[in-house]
């Protein structure tokens, strides 16, 4: 295993984070502080609870999720597209790094700007509502499995994508609507019998619905068959990725 490949693979990605900060970190906190003053007193002042917890709480979880998702799937397909577009993939490729040590050093990085982010905006929300984690353990397992599922996810598109419009394609016509109709901003308890079983067709449901369990014990979808779905998900999304290096699809021309 080429430790120092990984290494620096992990150490360049996570400076281009600190070069872009005020995109990378400081624009989704104060985008997703914007949603507490918004939809925490306008609507919030509106509606008393969801099932025993304040309406600003009870979105809390999935604010997270909605922002640990997009920046995933960002970080993770620029990442692996900057280097096809400069062509400088092709060095990395002949260099002796194998196809799991940069998987693992531009995976990680995603993963970890996505963890770091995520948690700044945990901190940040506890100062607009009161928040309570039930269960800690399984929080932070969430949380792990989603950012690495979806920065996994994210350098499919990544490799996939032929262009900027390609790569944004995804991000932007798919994952938002997903990700606002999965139950982010409310239970899908509280929709018609009919939209309730549509609903269940959206992974992001089970993302957003397993995470708020593990903090207020109250989910829209059992909490172990979200963990199934997310880790059912990342290997699928290992398996894509295998496949990719292995017929060298888009890498290799």
């Amino acid at each position: 295993m080429n430790w120092q490949a990984m290494k620096s693979i992990y150490a360049f990605e996570m400076a281009r984070t600190r070069r872009t900060i005020l995109q990378s970190v400081v624009s989704p906190v104060l985008s997703t502080s914007l949603y507490f003053i918004v939809f925490g007193s306008a609507i919030g002042s509106r509606i008393q609870n969801i099932e025993g917890v304040s309406y600003g709480s009870f979105i809390t979880p999935g604010l997270i999720m909605l922002s640990l998702l997009t920046l995933c799937i960002s970080n993770g397909s620029f990442g692996i597209y900057f280097p096809k577009f400069t062509g400088t993939i092709y060095e990395l490729l002949s260099s002796p790094v194998s196809m799991p040590e940069i998987l693992v050093g531009y995976v990680g990085a995603a993963a970890s700007k996505g963890l770091i982010v995520g948690t700044i905006i945990l901190i940040t929300a506890s100062f607009f509502v009161d928040i309570t984690i039930a269960h800690p353990f399984m929080m932070v397992l969430f949380l792990v499995l989603t950012a690495v599922t979806f920065s996994l996810f994210g350098f499919i598109i990544g490799i996939w994508a032929k262009d900027f419009e390609q790569l944004s394609l995804i991000p932007s016509l798919v994952i938002p609507p997903l990700t606002f109709l999965g139950g982010c901003f409310y239970s899908i308890n509280m929709l018609p019998p009919l939209w309730q079983t549509v609903s269940h067709f959206n992974p992001v449901l089970y993302l957003v619905s397993g995470f708020r369990w593990s903090f207020y014990g109250i989910a829209d979808v059992n909490p172990w068959i979200s963990l199934a779905t997310v880790t059912f998900f990342l290997l699928v999304c290992l398996f894509v990725v295998n496949w990719m290096f292995k017929t060298g699809y888009r890498l290799k021309n």
